[in-house]
């Protein structure tokens, strides 16, 4: 997201002399990524973000596929996955290819003891049920229910939630996850036909330098593997810092549908995107004007798209029987639309307060035991007369 912002103290000119009180420098660390071609945020620590003590034990996280060729049209009940107390254990991949992993969580405690960082992926994290706080070394983002956070891969975290009773839809993207090009001028900025803008973010603030020294728990996850390091300081250490790559939020509630005489293609939905899938936000909305329209969506096939919808909350018009929580996956190679009477249903209707995320991707998506186990088995069977 091409955004410029700061927090702290940072010097007049980069890479020059910035001293602490006692007269000893800070120590400068450029944040970048797509090496120094993508965008990037210098920071000034109070320590070497460099000083590992200890690398311990690894966990192999690669997902293993139950399912690695799927025709079929799924329905996975995703509030049937269990809480669990640890974030990081709670995370439960059910789709995933080389380009994207979808997990459900539902994290009963907040991460205290350790720090978490994912060098292998961007991560985007819905926020279906809870509340807390995103702490990070740029700062602290506080989040709700419809929350989209945007975490740039390599970002050092750790997250509070405020009670028990957590669901988060989880996408980690092995490329970077931006907002839709199209939305954007050739500076970068938000354009006006664009369903949100720069004043819809919530950027890091509140930013909280700890001057540690001691044992803190690193855990790293770098090609599937979670490594435990013990890094040498606080890693929230950061003085201040300037730049364009930061963690955001973004609320679904602050998109701004585009609507129209008849109905419009799912692309209209686009909330961000990446070189390999998209995401999308179906929200409330006045529906098609025309006099004539259908505001059910017509059948289409996914010739190219898996398509995963996760479905948050409100009747959705094309679909019977589905509940919060639940995810559809219509694959590629077989067409898909409204089930059996929506369609007709739709006629006159003036609005929806249907709420979803979709992701679809560009290539077949494959399903672990923990998407089979949550599979209600019958779906692919419900468009029959």
């Amino acid at each position: 997201m091409p955004l410029y912002h700061t927090l702290g103290k940072i010097p007049s000119k980069r890479h020059t002399v910035f001293k602490k009180q006692d007269g000893t420098l800070h120590y400068e660390q450029l944040f970048g990524t797509i090496g120094f071609d993508g965008m990037s945020s210098l920071m000034y620590h109070l320590h070497r973000p460099t000083m590992v003590k200890e690398v311990k034990e690894s966990i192999d996280l690669r997902p293993i596929a139950a399912e690695e060729h799927n025709i079929k049209s799924r329905l996975l009940k995703g509030f049937s996955v269990k809480p669990e107390d640890d974030f990081l254990e709670s995370r439960k991949v059910v789709l995933f290819n080389n380009d994207v992993h979808v997990s459900l969580a539902a994290p009963k405690k907040s991460m205290t003891t350790y720090f978490y960082k994912n060098t292998d992926a961007d991560e985007m994290l819905f926020i279906h049920k809870g509340k807390g706080v995103l702490k990070t070394m740029l700062g602290d983002i506080s989040f709700e229910y419809g929350d989209y956070i945007i975490i740039p891969r390599g970002m050092i975290y750790q997250i509070t939630f405020e009670t028990e009773n957590n669901r988060l839809l989880i996408a980690e993207s092995y490329s970077p996850i931006y907002t839709p090009k199209r939305y954007r001028n050739w500076f970068g900025q938000h354009l006006e036909h664009s369903p949100f803008c720069e004043r819809d973010f919530k950027l890091p603030e509140n930013l909280k330098a700890y001057d540690e020294v001691g044992d803190f728990i690193m855990k790293v996850k770098k090609q599937g593997q979670l490594h435990h390091l013990v890094y040498a300081s606080h890693p929230f250490d950061v003085v201040g810092w300037d730049g364009y790559n930061f963690p955001y939020a973004f609320s679904i509630h602050n998109f701004e549908p585009i609507t129209g005489r008849v109905h419009q293609p799912p692309p209209v939905h686009q909330t961000f995107e990446t070189n390999a899938f998209v995401i999308c936000s179906f929200c409330p909305r006045l529906y098609d004007y025309h006099p004539d329209a259908i505001p059910a969506p017509y059948n289409h096939s996914n010739i190219d798209s898996d398509e995963v919808l996760y479905y948050v909350d409100g009747d959705f018009m094309s679909r019977n029987y589905v509940e919060q929580g639940h995810i559809s996956l219509h694959p590629a190679g077989i067409p898909h639309g409204p089930h059996p009477g929506t369609y007709e249903k739709s006629i006159g209707k003036k609005e929806t307060g249907e709420l979803a995320v979709m992701i679809d991707t560009f290539k077949p998506l494959k399903l672990t035991q923990m998407a089979l186990d949550i599979d209600d088995g019958t779906y692919y069977q419900s468009w029959l007369e």
